[in-house]
């Protein structure tokens, strides 16, 4: 699962997700894309799905990017413990997505295969997505 290999800090604000994404907002490797028209957090797990989805879709033909990385620490505290005594530990790493972001790329493979790929990745995101090409 993709996570950062060391950070200066362990734990992080959770930040605002204001705005449109002012990068990574165009095509820039495949000829194909899946881009958020939605907002939220996308998670190191929803990432990984998807890229396996897009995987066993292209049946390992072409090439594909993941043009996000989750690189924000969330933490939650355990069920059944009182408020109060600090932040909780670690739970995984999310990625803040804004509105306009391309998420995966795809190139070398067939157009009805590549949507369908970026359809079935696109399923096991939480945010809405479309499908974008050059």
């Amino acid at each position: 699962m993709l996570q950062p290999k060391r950070s200066k800090f362990r734990k992080q604000f959770r930040g605002k997700m204001r705005g449109k994404a002012q990068r990574g907002n165009k095509l820039s490797f495949g000829e194909f894309g899946l881009k958020a028209i939605g907002r939220g957090w996308v998670s190191a797990r929803q990432i990984e799905a998807a890229r396996k989805k897009i995987t066993h879709v292209t049946k390992r033909s072409g090439k594909y990017w993941i043009r996000i990385f989750p690189a924000q620490p969330i933490t939650s505290k355990p069920v059944g413990v009182k408020m109060g005594s600090g932040k909780g530990d670690i739970q995984g790493y999310v990625v803040t997505v804004l509105p306009g972001r391309i998420m995966f790329e795809l190139g070398g493979v067939p157009a009805a295969m590549a949507k369908e790929a970026l359809r079935k990745a696109g399923h096991k995101i939480s945010i809405k997505t479309s499908i974008v090409e050059k």
